[in-house]
């Protein structure tokens, strides 16, 4: 009996059209011998349904084309599943794919996807929210609301909206971290919660992360200027601010004087003044080179 292939697709990431995308996949699950089998996200419900597809078909794969954003939510409707994940980069932010060397192509990466090499991410859990990559609160979660909000997508889009959020920007914000059986009082323009090293752009926030290790990175950006954003936003080289803290944990509570812009892996989540953030038992298999 041939195995079952499952596509999850998010239609609308990265404001591009994905016909040809489903098209290549098919035909690449066909040469195979695999059952290919295809579900778009729709934004409401999504959990519920893939959990169901998933006990109906039992796949070999999942495949994920999407945003760092539609790779969480599928993790996270089958944490407590054995299944091994395949990701094709296809988002506004696809900095976990960057992270993990994945190639450009949709037929690179089927060609990983089909192998049998993977990793066991770990998962973050934020304040009962589920990471795989990169959250912050303060100035880069600002910028992704207002880009959310905005009517100009890509890079140029970033761009104007980085500019503008810089000139609006909010004072820096106080924040009491319990960590490591430390409390650390600091000013902040920025924290962010790094399973990983890099954002979507390629820029290097955390160098010493490791996606597998049982662990977490907090970095505290106390000086976050437009260069610095932009270094971000552009990823040309690696963020080394003035005034920057790297701890690396397994838990930590963080407490701010005022409600701050809070994202998970590319998705606004509102504004915060607590944040627990600790570790998942869970991990998710995902194919790499």
């Amino acid at each position: 009996m041939k195995k079952n292939i499952l596509l999850v697709v998010n239609p609308i990431s990265g404001d591009i059209d994905k016909t040809e995308l489903i098209d290549t996949v098919a035909a690449f699950t066909a040469v195979k011998n695999r059952n290919f089998n295809l579900y778009e996200t729709q934004g409401a419900g999504d959990i519920l349904n893939i959990k169901k597809i998933f006990h109906e078909l039992n796949p070999e794969r999942i495949i994920i084309a999407g945003g760092d954003g539609t790779i969480k939510m599928v993790g996270e409707a089958l944490e407590h599943d054995d299944v091994i994940f395949g990701i094709l980069p296809a988002g506004s932010a696809n900095g976990l794919a960057t992270d993990l060397d994945l190639p450009n192509t949709t037929e690179d990466c089927l060609d990983i996807i089909f192998k049998d090499k993977f990793i066991e991410l770990d998962m973050v859990v934020i304040n009962g929210k589920k990471s795989l990559h990169l959250s912050d609160i303060g100035l880069n979660a600002e910028l992704i609301k207002n880009y959310e909000n905005g009517t100009i997508r890509g890079k140029l889009g970033y761009v104007i909206q980085a500019i503008s959020t810089f000139i609006d920007r909010e004072e820096p914000f106080r924040a009491l971290i319990e960590v490591n059986e430390m409390r650390i009082e600091c000013e902040a323009r920025m924290i962010v919660m790094a399973n990983s090293q890099k954002y979507g752009t390629g820029v290097v926030i955390n160098p010493a992360g490791v996606i597998n290790d049982g662990k977490f990175e907090l970095i505290i950006l106390k000086n976050l200027d437009l260069f610095v954003l932009g270094q971000i936003i552009s990823g040309t080289t690696v963020v080394e601010p003035e005034n920057v803290e790297i701890i690396s944990t397994d838990y930590a509570k963080i407490t701010t004087n005022r409600p701050v812009n809070f994202q998970i892996d590319g998705e606004y989540c509102g504004t915060e003044t607590v944040l627990t953030v600790g570790m998942s038992p869970s991990k998710m298999k995902i194919t790499v080179a």
